[in-house]
């Protein structure tokens, strides 16, 4: 079974990172498709940059199908261009950030969101109102590193990370949700230092599509997701 892996931003080194996470929850007989927009911004830190990689990630999504991908990945805590890739797509389309928050709905009755950057919050907040996950994820925090100084050693992402969700607990969380593809590597040696459930999108997304494409279900052509009649254009 293949199962395409989208980061919708266009810079490599992340894009490999995604995969190397992606690989470790994959099942033995899934093959990964792993892959980038070929445009759009290098990063995606608020509505702007997900607007910009739409189109690339569209183009990617496509090309992967045609490639003979079961499922697809986004691999954007935003959930960027989900419903336009579920339109386009006859097959499931997972988005990292509402796996993760339904991944955390089963180990936890109340959990928060550790992200990157404060502008990016409005998006998170307004994506977990949409999922219907607003009284059981009341707190969305920002470390306010950028997505690319993530992986850099004076960022002190895990520490930043580690702080945020010890704050988050002291308020009633009882599970973390790392809220940025860019953080997968982070969730083991968070989830040990803490002793409590973190998790990351990336790992909670390849096994729900691997279940999906499994299962046969492919989202709905009845309204919303119905195949654009423009598709063309792309």
């Amino acid at each position: 079974m293949k199962i395409s892996v989208i980061n919708p931003n266009t810079t490599a080194s992340m894009t490999r990172d995604i995969g190397t996470a992606a690989a470790r929850s994959a099942s033995m007989d899934t093959e990964l498709l792993v892959r980038q927009s070929p445009r759009g911004p290098e990063a995606i830190e608020g509505p702007f940059d997900g607007a910009l990689c739409v189109p690339g990630l569209l183009e990617a999504l496509r090309e992967a199908e045609e490639d003979g991908a079961m499922a697809h990945v986004i691999a954007c805590f935003d959930d960027t261009g989900l419903d336009a890739a579920r339109a386009l797509s006859r097959r499931p389309v997972i988005g990292v950030g509402e796996a993760a928050l339904h991944m955390a709905s089963l180990v936890a009755q109340e959990f928060c969101v550790v992200t990157t950057l404060s502008r990016s919050v409005p998006t998170l907040k307004m994506n977990i109102l949409r999922y219907g996950f607003e009284r059981r994820c009341p707190q969305v925090l920002a470390s306010d590193i950028p997505v690319l100084d993530l992986h850099r050693p004076e960022s002190g992402a895990r520490e930043k990370l580690s702080g945020l969700i010890s704050l988050a607990m002291e308020n009633g969380a009882e599970a973390a949700v790392l809220g940025c593809a860019g953080m997968a590597d982070f969730a083991a040696e968070l989830r040990e230092r803490l002793k409590l459930p973190v998790i990351d999108g990336v790992d909670a997304a390849i096994r729900m599509a691997e279940m999906l494409a499994r299962s046969g279900l492919a989202p709905s052509k009845r309204l919303g997701w119905a195949y654009p009649s423009r598709a063309g254009l792309l």
